[in-house]
């Protein structure tokens, strides 16, 4: 057994979107592919020689073969040590967790997130880098430059290794420990969070459901919900990882998530639910018959975060994706705190955490998370919700939500997805409305005037870097917004995600549907797109 030089070709499109590089399975098991990616990472980076990498991921098929592969490049490029999670298996937050904990040089992380899963379905690959998040625009560029011109790719070439077991074997000079994928995961949440405060919450008869949706939470819900906390054998849901997630997508909304809606309807229903999504950095929240738009949730877990030990002294700031609704500015202006708006993408949120600026993040596509590691993390949004509920006994999720709105007012808020739709029809779409913004500015639409129109752009206050073209704002002069962005998620065509949203501040309009309070602004939004004449499309794949 020995280090070989294998000799490749360079494969285009090659590029890591905010979340790494997703392609279908075929694709990836392309020859070389993986390695031709693998190896662009490893010649990107400096100074790993002898350290740690963390390798992991959601389960979905092709993960463990992927596994073996980075293992043997790995010990081939000359890294001192892997931990691996058991099974292959590791959360993206747990990946984050373990990066800083164990202070790794960085890690790989294998999943396409919400994606569906299974041969003819989708499959990823991201690093991280030591501080636990996802690499910054600057390596993933070294990466994709890399990836174009790459010639050959080394490899150890040995039998592959035993991920089932716990415990240390070597490959070549390189160790490689399989850990316990949920271990230093659950001993992060339990000094977050009051434990004591939510078993106590689960002794006194509260029911709740976590959908694991058969994706990577499972292992990590069952341990900590039903082991660590003392919830009812059975809370969790579709709890087993399977390679194809049960034939399911595993994205954790109204739609895709059914089987838990339908569980926390009606008045002998669990009084929360929660869902995460395939590699477990997303989350849902549902009260009974009731449901948390993810802005929202993020705005009432900023209002009540210090009721958790881990926030006790109070929130340096908050921040969000741009998208995301403005709920949570309202909360940062009576903190006397200051609020971020970021492009969408964790990594935004990496060097406002790093610098201290901020200490809860947020996303409106289902992510919410905090300065405990560097990716959004769903099982951690859910342990947040149990220790408010455990600290403001008798308070149903309604109750709450409703609270907040009575004090801050309530952001109606609402996503429309145009899944798959053909990708220079999008662009098409995306640069007729770059077009239109001068015209805007200033012009009554309906019942509205136009305060703002723009191509949003981003100057991190950290280091000065500028990320340009990352949505479209349409405001008006009441504060409502339109917002336009084509998403990076996606293996097929395009993903246009249009995002509506109108601020109500009377209590006695806080019972209107939401499809309906926003009708106009939505008929607006396709009207100024031309997203009927453009896509074809007469109404989005998926409300949210």
């Amino acid at each position: 057994m020995s280090v070989v030089v294998r000799q490749t070709n360079p494969y285009m499109g090659q590029k890591p979107g905010t979340s790494g590089l997703r392609k279908k399975v075929a694709v990836f098991r392309q020859p070389n592919y993986l390695e031709n990616f693998v190896q662009s990472i490893f010649d990107s980076l400096e100074g790993f020689e002898g350290q740690t990498l963390v390798v992991g991921g959601d389960g979905r098929f092709f993960n463990r073969e992927a596994i073996q592969v980075i293992l043997k490049m790995a010990a081939a490029n000359g890294f001192g040590r892997v931990l691996v999670g058991q099974g292959g298996i590791l959360s993206t937050p747990a990946v984050s967790c373990v990066i800083r904990k164990h202070q790794a040089f960085g890690g790989i992380v294998l999943s396409a997130s919400h994606n569906p899963g299974g041969p003819t379905e989708d499959f990823g690959i991201k690093y991280n880098i030591s501080a636990g998040g996802p690499a910054p625009e600057k390596v993933t560029e070294a990466i994709h430059k890399r990836s174009k011109v790459i010639t050959e790719f080394k490899v150890w070439e040995a039998d592959d290794l035993d991920l089932d077991t716990l415990g240390s074997v070597t490959l070549g000079d390189m160790v490689v420990e399989v850990i316990d994928p949920v271990a230093d995961y659950a001993e992060l949440m339990g000094r977050l969070f009051d434990f004591d405060a939510i078993r106590a919450l689960f002794a006194s008869g509260f029911r709740m459901r976590f959908d694991a949706m058969h994706a990577v939470t499972g292992p990590y819900a069952t341990t900590i919900l039903e082991g660590l906390l003392g919830a009812a054998a059975g809370t969790v849901i579709n709890g087993i990882p399977l390679t194809d997630f049960g034939g399911g997508h595993p994205d954790p909304n109204l739609v895709h998530a059914h089987e838990l809606v339908e569980q926390l309807s009606g008045p002998g229903a669990p009084e929360f639910g929660a869902a995460s999504d395939g590699d477990g950095d997303r989350n849902m929240i549902i009260g009974r018959d009731f449901y948390v738009t993810p802005s929202d949730s993020l705005a009432v877990l900023a209002a009540n975060a210090t009721l958790a030990p881990g926030y006790a002294a109070g929130l340096k700031g908050i921040a969000r994706s741009m998208p995301t609704s403005q709920a949570a500015d309202r909360v940062a202006a009576a903190l006397g705190i200051p609020a971020f708006e970021t492009p969408t993408g964790w990594k935004f949120f990496g060097n406002l955490l790093d610098a201290g600026l901020a200490t809860l993040c947020g996303e409106e596509s289902f992510g919410t998370g905090s300065d405990h590691v560097r990716e959004k993390d769903g099982l951690w949004a859910v342990l947040l919700w149990l220790n408010v509920l455990a600290v403001r006994k008798g308070e149903s999720v309604e109750a709450i939500l409703r609270g907040h709105w009575a004090k801050y007012g309530r952001n109606y808020y609402s996503r429309h997805d145009y899944e798959a739709v053909d990708s220079a029809a999008a662009e098409g779409l995306m640069a007729h409305l770059r077009g239109s913004l001068d015209g805007l500015q200033g012009k009554s639409v309906g019942a509205y005037a136009v305060a703002l129109a723009d191509d949003f752009a981003y100057t991190d206050p950290v280091d000065g870097s500028v990320s340009t073209k990352q949505g479209i704002r349409v405001v008006f002069t009441d504060g409502s917004r339109i917002v336009y962005r084509l998403s990076g998620t996606g293996t097929e065509g395009a993903t246009l995600r249009v995002y509506v949203e109108k601020y109500e501040p009377d209590t006695a309009k806080h019972d209107q549907d939401t499809q309906a309070t926003l009708g106009d602004l939505i008929s607006m939004a396709n009207e100024i797109a031309e997203i009927a004449v453009r896509t074809g499309r007469a109404a989005p794949t998926v409300i949210t």
